[in-house]
């Protein structure tokens, strides 16, 4: 019996140490797991992909939400794993919305780099500060945008932009290396929204539509260079209007054929186009530049002279006539 004991008790003690054994083995795998699983969320997190992005761009777009964002990110090697992505902005940078556009990588980022990168919308692409003179066109624009951007869609810009002539704000601009003909046509009719704002009651006051405004404008611009002669020319082309005169003006000829006032010729001026001026009476089909805010304050605010001819010197300098027959003897005297 005590012998049976004993071999039961051996056996029963040799279970316990066995479940005993097994236990800690499973629980130094558990750790291990845990251990590995940590190691693997802070690589993941901090250690920067193999086949990181350097030199390239990678757009995300508009409305794109955060998973979808992610998946861009993996699949061009930006990321190692969308879902910590997703989990790291929402926990750790409080749920902020990623900014949509192209991001530009020139260093390996980990992950927690990029999701900063992306959520205050550093682009990593430098602003270039370009200055869009007032009275440029918008094949002007296009031109000096790629002049200053060499990836630019100058061609794409001006088939979008023609339609908004007249409405892009001359200023000084902070435009990214890779920004899009999209994007430079809002920006600069936004500024033309805001620029303007404070006019709206004169605009109104006028009873003229914003159109014929901007298209009066336009011509005011091209034609004359100071403030002053900006509102005694706007009081002469306007009382053409009245009275039914042609304005005659030369400046709308850069919409015909590229000419400036000193290269027409008397066949230019006979030219059949809505713009030609001297043929057909009231304004052209629209403005033929991007006029300044004097310019456009001129058109609302025009000096009312006794005159009704005017030219220009090269120099700038204005002259002005009552009659045709002292226009006549202006022209002989000053533009020969």
């Amino acid at each position: 019996m005590n012998t049976n004991t004993e071999n039961n008790l051996s056996v029963g003690g040799e279970k316990k140490v066995f479940f005993a054994s097994t236990s800690r083995n499973f629980f130094a795998v558990g750790i291990m797991v845990i251990i590995f699983f940590i190691l693997y969320v802070l690589s993941a997190l901090y250690i920067p992909t193999s086949n990181f992005p350097i030199g390239t761009y990678v757009d995300i777009p508009a409305g794109a939400t955060l998973s979808e964002t992610g998946d861009i990110l993996a699949s061009r090697g930006g990321i190692g794993s969308s879902f910590l992505f997703r989990e790291y902005v929402r926990f750790f940078e409080n749920g902020k919305f990623v900014s949509a556009g192209k991001y530009f990588f020139d260093t390996r980022l980990s992950l927690v780099g990029v999701a900063g990168r992306l959520t205050t919308g550093d682009y990593g692409i430098p602003r270039l500060k370009i200055l869009i003179p007032e009275g440029s066109d918008v094949a002007e624009i296009a031109v000096l945008l790629k002049t200053q951007i060499s990836d630019f869609d100058s061609k794409k810009f001006i088939s979008l932009a023609s339609k908004e002539e007249g409405y892009l704000f001359p200023d000084t601009y902070f435009f990214f290396g890779n920004v899009t003909p999209e994007e430079v046509i809002t920006m600069m009719k936004e500024n033309f929204t805001n620029k303007t704002k404070e006019l709206q009651p004169k605009i109104l006051a006028s009873k003229k539509t914003l159109h014929d405004i901007l298209t009066m404008a336009s011509i005011i611009e091209r034609e004359t260079k100071t403030p002053e002669a900006r509102r005694i020319v706007s009081g002469i082309l306007w009382k053409r209007i009245k009275i039914g005169m042609p304005l005659q003006v030369d400046a709308t000829f850069s919409y015909i054929n590229e000419k400036t006032t000193y290269e027409l010729t008397a066949e230019d001026l006979h030219i059949d186009s809505k713009y030609n001026t001297y043929e057909y009476k009231g304004l052209p089909p629209g403005p033929i530049c991007n006029p300044g805010l004097d310019s456009i304050l001129a058109t609302l605010e025009p000096t009312t002279t006794p005159y009704l001819y005017y030219l220009s010197e090269k120099n700038g300098v204005m002259h002005y006539a009552k009659t045709f027959d002292e226009h006549k003897a202006n022209k002989f005297k000053y533009i020969r």
